[in-house]
């Protein structure tokens, strides 16, 4: 039986010798435990539906279904887990799309492991984790289109879930505290979404932080 103190980890990379190196220190983590292990996009999708994992580790360049594809479709699948990206690739049209496609944060594969270990204790929380260049270039498209001057059109229950959004609740989490239903919660998030002209919840809690609402 699972431990439910413990984080439950997949790792998704096409490199053994990476899975090998995450397995040996995340194992020796107390909080932290590698349920499984898959070669590429398509067998992590599968696993991350048969293990239900609380986080996936997920390269992005794999072959066949690489990491991009399988972000979209473990979101069609509504797969709960939150998915770390850990990559070697540090180009923005690598980044950007991994964080549309649903990724929760996004690390490189020289991240201190310490540092790698409190980034999946961190999502697993809720946070969106970004490192600073990351951030950098999501703002900057959002100031290049998104939502600028538009933050008056929105009303206060939404600026609320959008304080929310930036603190890095689901929307499970925001129904609980605003006492909504999570279909009312979906519904002002995508408002909020049409209003500012944004693409999602990333770049949602990116305006808010940016505009002072929220974290």
């Amino acid at each position: 039986m699972a431990d439910p103190g413990r984080i439950r980890v997949l790792l998704v990379d096409d490199h053994q010798v990476v899975r090998r190196g995450l397995r040996t220190f995340l194992e020796v983590q107390d909080d932290i435990e590698v349920v499984g292990e898959a070669p590429d996009g398509k067998e992590g999708v599968a696993r991350a539906e048969e293990l239900r994992p609380d986080v996936v580790l997920m390269d992005v360049k794999m072959p066949g279904v690489d990491g991009i594809e399988a972000l979209r479709t473990l979101r069609d699948l509504d797969n709960p887990a939150r998915v770390l990206v850990v990559t070697s690739f540090t180009e923005k049209r690598t980044v950007v799309p991994a964080l549309r496609a649903g990724a929760a944060g996004y690390v490189y594969k020289d991240v201190d492991p310490e540092a790698l270990a409190r980034a999946i204790r961190s999502v697993h929380s809720g946070h969106v984790l970004l490192q600073p260049e990351v951030a950098l270039a999501l703002l900057s498209q959002e100031e290049n289109g998104g939502g600028q001057g538009r933050g008056g059109s929105l009303t206060e229950r939404e600026r609320e879930v959008l304080a929310l959004i930036a603190d890095g609740r689901s929307n499970r989490e925001i129904a609980r505290a605003l006492v909504l239903s999570e279909k009312t919660v979906k519904t002002h998030v995508s408002n909020i979404l049409m209003k500012l002209d944004l693409a999602d919840r990333t770049q949602a809690a990116l305006w808010a932080v940016r505009h002072g609402i929220g974290a």
